[in-house]
């Protein structure tokens, strides 16, 4: 099985340009209304979906406020500092000062769109610090 990631974005060159810059992702391939971000385990593709159009029917409006939602995506990078200063640059924002784990270090931002996602940078053993089996 293979995992596509899927972010909706209002605009979708502002989305790939903060992407490439932010993350240093690189376009693949472009279709009518989305683009494909090459660099990471899963490819990832860029949905523009106009703010205040429904994701499904009955479902709520999408807004490119700051929101919450319980799936989100986690960056792992091998120096934080300077991977949190590219993302700031490219227009993310730092929402939490980096936070040391047992683990390592995490950096929580977000997205032109609102999109929060996660910088880490694993130490030590990385999880198997924490892993109970």
């Amino acid at each position: 099985m293979n995992v596509l990631v899927n972010i909706d974005v209002e605009d979708l060159e502002k989305g790939a340009r903060f992407y490439s810059e932010a993350l240093g992702l690189r376009v693949g391939r472009r279709f009518d209304g989305a683009v494909e971000l090459l660099g990471t385990d899963a490819p990832i593709y860029l949905l523009e979906k106009a703010a205040g159009t429904r994701a499904f029917s009955g479902g709520g409006k999408r807004s490119y406020a700051r929101h919450w939602t319980p799936v989100h995506l986690d960056f792992a990078v091998s120096d934080l500092p300077r991977a949190v200063a590219r993302a700031k640059a490219a227009g993310a924002l730092l929402e939490e000062d980096v936070e040391a784990k047992a683990w390592g270090r995490i950096a929580m931002l977000s997205d032109p769109f609102g999109n929060g996602f996660c910088l880490l940078e694993f130490t030590g053993r990385g999880y198997d610090e924490i892993a109970v089996s």
